[in-house]
């Protein structure tokens, strides 16, 4: 019988890793509940171990569900103007957008607002209450994959801004109730941002599906491509290039973004292309006695800054005007400082790259204000609003800045750096949250 030679696997209680920012490798360390690991090149939050890991997410996540099952059966807003009083509910922000023949613009909102929060819950409680068998063990990998890639789409708590926005624009006009089912969402909105933040996608792979093995330990002083390994961009894993799917997760392995500064700088076009009808064509439509008034995104400012609303005029300038503005030329910035190999600053540069991608979603506010108006006032010729052909394009805009500033790889701003000795502290430095 022809024997098999065992191959040498270091053991799995040896934890090495590469940062997901600068592909620096270290050990990292045992961590406590509440620690977290941090990479000493780029500052990057490599791992942290949630505080009664298993059961957090899934309360909370059912929690969450509840809320939100409750908060489509009541009103949600209700306002008075003139001895007419009228009532919406909260999935009338899509329907009212589907009678006005929006239909894009209706499932773009219905889905940042509800359906991909929903889905999220579910997969949740799905993964944590299996978790540590090996019945379905597949399924749930593929239930892990599509969380992590659906979390950054959910947008409750910029819609929550939205209502607030909504609120201060017509509180003037008619007098404003709150129904049971904004409380209900506002509890919805609190519970799920819990959920998210119990999870840590590096804990829940290793206690799913165990460590990736390698041959060969590592060296944990340089870059990952440099000893041929990659971290996985989906289950974190550090792998060896050799193979071309995960062993954990049998996703396509790539050392960098295949065509990262392509993919990012086409999107960003595409982005500032639409941002010009977004901001010149109107995005809301108010009609009172008859009247149609248009309103452009600059124009809704300029009503609330004379309206005396200075804080919720200044949100909105930030999120509308100030933050696709900024983050577009971030970006640029970013691409055209990895095509020049500019050497100086990478780690300025990496936080840049990480304020791109967590402001990106809020510039959303200002679609969700129009969906809850058009929703809410609707009184006939006596006032109503409509949403407008801006809306579509600045949700648009939206949506392809942050696949933009998804499609670039921040490994790419440390790749020409000359000096790969070890930073000053060795390994991952571990810090309580």
């Amino acid at each position: 019988m022809k024997r098999h030679r065992r191959s040498h696997y270091f053991s799995p209680a040896v934890q090495y890793t590469a940062c997901h920012e600068c592909d620096w490798i270290m050990v990292v360390p045992p961590l406590q509940p509440g620690e977290q690991a941090v990479c000493p090149r780029c500052e990057h939050k490599i791992r942290s171990l949630p505080t009664q890991a298993r059961l957090q997410p899934m309360i909370y996540s059912i929690t969450a569900l509840i809320m939100l099952f409750c908060s489509n059966f009541f009103p949600f807003l209700g306002m008075a103007v003139k001895g007419i009083h009228q009532d919406m509910t909260l999935y009338q922000t899509a329907t009212t957008l589907l009678e006005e023949q929006h239909p894009a613009l209706a499932l773009t909102v219905y889905l940042f607002m509800q359906i991909l929060p929903a889905i999220c819950l579910m997969l949740i409680c799905l993964i944590y209450s299996r978790l540590g068998h090996w019945r379905g063990k597949r399924l749930r990998k593929r239930y892990t994959l599509w969380l992590f890639r659906l979390i950054p789409w959910c947008m409750v708590e910029v819609f929550l801004i939205g209502v607030l926005v909504s609120l201060i624009k017509i509180a003037s006009l008619a007098d404003i109730e709150l129904g049971y089912s904004f409380w209900a969402y506002v509890l919805f909105s609190l519970s799920m941002l819990k959920a998210f933040s119990a999870i840590d996608r590096d804990w829940l792979w290793l206690h799913q599906s165990g460590p990736v093995h390698l041959r060969q330990s590592p060296i944990p002083s340089g870059r990952a491509i440099d000893q041929n390994l990659t971290l996985c961009h989906a289950c974190h894993g550090l792998v060896s290039l050799k193979n071309r799917h995960c062993p954990r997760c049998h996703t396509v392995l790539h050392a960098r973004k295949p065509n990262s500064l392509q993919w990012t700088l086409a999107l960003l076009f595409t982005a500032a292309v639409l941002y010009v009808p977004a901001n010149i064509l109107p995005i809301m439509v108010t009609e009172s006695l008859g009247q149609q008034t248009y309103s452009t995104i600059l124009g809704g400012i300029v009503l609330l800054w004379d309206m005396g609303s200075y804080p919720v005029a200044l949100i909105i300038f930030i999120a509308s005007i100030l933050v696709p503005i900024v983050k577009m030329l971030a970006i640029i910035w970013l691409c055209w400082s990895v095509y020049t190999n500019r050497e100086h600053h990478r780690r300025g540069r990496t936080r840049l790259y990480r304020l791109t991608e967590f402001i990106g979603r809020w510039s959303m506010v200002d679609v969700f204000v129009v969906a809850i108006l058009a929703a809410l006032i609707r009184m006939g010729k006596l006032m109503s609003v409509y949403p407008g052909t801006a809306a579509l394009a600045f949700a648009g805009v939206v949506v392809l800045t942050m696949l933009s500033a998804m499609s670039f790889d921040p490994r790419l701003l440390w790749d020409n750096e000359a000096d790969t000795t070890q930073p000053e502290s060795k390994g991952a430095s571990d810090s309580v949250e």
